[in-house]
């Protein structure tokens, strides 16, 4: 069983009064059915699981009335069962798959007598069911989300801190590079090139939970990367079923963001995929992996000011994937042996950017990245209370040397309130900048 750190807010969730539904949300394959049930069938006596995908029989519960009487007396008449009151729980797998039983939520929730846990991938991006092709129909839309009946959360494939205890790392260990982090000083040693080979391992597995377990579990590397191929396989096909007409063009900046993180300046360029189309052809399209959550922006700011929504320039952007490990594998096949032995520095400084991106996005930090007319750019912006928050990544061996950060420090008008180099270096601190190892992206 893997550690997830979701399961922390699921006991507070539990542990509530006046329980709303708990709805899990993220992409495909990050855990979030395996980790569900296995909470549920720890904290309640009866644990009822409706996967509306494998069982679709189940959307017939909720096509009459939608009162939570009704609905439980159906489900009742298929077999599901027992329901008793305060000691029952309701997962809802794919629940994407069914509207009417999104839409019923509001009435079961109010009705009080049991826990509803629900969870889906692909929300907001193909809310009809699964019957309906149709381009044109409206059949199958949800007719009203229950607003003010739920408890969002957003899961993601594992990060490095859940790796590293995926992979037997002792808590004592992580919490030896919490403090490092924390003071300025440097991971006794040894720890460091330990915590570095699980990195550079983290690049080339990721943190998607079937892989993970896999790669921990079994000695024939080549069984992980059969999952890992099995999985990008998945999304594709994913792809193709739920962007519709729009299949072509997704499954084209899909397979085009590890190439374009490989370039020197990461930026996305439509050009790149169709030349002399923009934007608006793809526009859509980049839009409907975003909310897959199989990737995400960051965007261009060209000016060192607060908010970055005012500054920021969405037509110049860069696309990161959801997963560290399915851009090695889509860009690096063949070559993760010596991803994993460290004898890649410019290859490797995409998987490296991806890797911080992925770390950042997981904690709910929009992405931003600074960079004006080509001359100086900077690859992470974060905002904070105190001013903004320059993130260097360097994966080569010299990581001392960074005109665009000394272009910055020296504006002494803008607001920067820490310089932080991630690079293979240990913890130390000199001439204003913090030096970092890549794997302590886990704690920004």
């Amino acid at each position: 069983m893997l550690y997830r750190k979701i399961n922390t807010a699921f006991e507070e969730w539990f542990k509530g009064v006046n329980k709303k539904a708990l709805f899990v949300q993220g992409a495909r394959q990050v855990g979030k059915t395996t980790t569900i049930r296995e909470f549920c069938r720890s904290h309640y006596e009866n644990f009822i699981e409706l996967n509306i995908i494998k069982k679709p029989a189940v959307k017939k519960a909720f096509a009459g009335d939608l009162d939570a009487d009704t609905i439980i007396l159906n489900l009742s008449a298929m077999g599901y069962g027992p329901f008793v009151q305060g000691k029952t729980v309701i997962f809802l797998d794919e629940i994407q798959e069914c509207s009417d039983a999104r839409t019923a939520i509001k009435f079961l929730v109010e009705d009080g007598s049991y826990d509803y846990i629900e969870s889906g991938s692909l929300l907001g991006i193909n809310y009809k069911n699964s019957e309906d092709e149709s381009e044109d129909s409206d059949e199958g839309d949800i007719a009203s989300v229950p607003v003010g009946y739920e408890d969002t959360l957003d899961m993601y494939p594992l990060d490095f801190e859940e790796f590293l205890l995926a992979c037997r790392m002792p808590q004592q260990v992580v919490d030896t590079l919490r403090k490092s982090f924390d003071t300025g000083k440097a991971v006794p040693e040894f720890i460091h090139e330990q915590v570095m080979e699980r990195f550079r391992q983290y690049l080339v597995v990721g943190g998607l939970p079937e892989v993970v377990s896999t790669f921990i579990s079994n000695r024939d590397f080549g069984a992980t990367l059969r999952v890992q191929k099995n999985l990008v396989a998945g999304y594709r096909r994913d792809i193709t079923k739920y962007a519709k007409k729009d299949k072509a063009l997704v499954r084209a900046v899909f397979d085009a963001i590890p190439l374009q993180l490989a370039k020197k300046d990461k930026r996305f360029v439509i050009a790149d995929i169709e030349k002399g189309v923009g934007r608006r052809k793809y526009g859509e399209p980049t839009q409907w992996l975003i909310d897959a959550g199989m990737a995400y922006y960051s965007y261009n700011v060209n000016a060192f000011s607060l908010p970055f929504a005012n500054v920021e320039n969405k037509a110049l952007f860069k696309l990161f994937m959801v997963d560290p490990g399915m851009v090695c594998y889509m860009s690096l096949s063949g070559r993760q042996f010596e991803v994993m032995n460290g004898t890649i520095d410019v290859t490797e400084g995409a998987l490296a950017e991806e890797f911080v991106a992925a770390e950042l996005s997981k904690k709910g930090i929009g992405l931003h990245y600074y960079d004006k007319k080509s001359k100086h750019e900077l690859d992470f912006l974060i905002a904070t209370p105190s001013g903004i928050e320059i993130i260097e990544v360097k994966s080569g061996d010299n990581y001392k040397a960074h005109a665009s950060l000394d272009y910055a420090l020296e504006n002494e008008g803008w607001r920067i309130a820490k310089s932080i180099v991630l690079c293979k270096s240990n913890t130390f601190v000199e001439d204003e900048v913090t030096y970092l190892p890549l794997y302590m992206a886990m704690f920004l």
